[in-house]
């Protein structure tokens, strides 16, 4: 298993401490790893989120559950481990 250098989302400061509103899951209250791997670099960590955000505010059709359960088909087909 890979491992990443993160920085811990309790000691975000900064430009990192701007972002974390915005990245904190508030059922759990931390941020998914996925997004973690960025804190050594803000900055690709706004433009990941801002694709994320963007393909989930993308459609009005679909529900966000629904585009969550694409992402997920998608990753499955494209053998993601994640």
């Amino acid at each position: 298993m890979a491992r990443i250098e993160i920085i811990p989302d309790d000691s975000w400061d900064g430009e990192l401490g701007e972002i974390h509103p915005r990245v904190v899951d508030p059922k759990y209250g931390r941020v998914d790893n996925v997004l973690a791997v960025h804190s050594l670099n803000p900055r690709s960590m706004r433009a990941h989120l801002a694709l994320y955000e963007s393909a989930m505010a993308g459609t009005a059709t679909l529900r966000k559950a629904e585009r969550e359960l694409i992402a997920l088909v998608v990753s499955l087909a494209n053998d993601c481990h994640y």
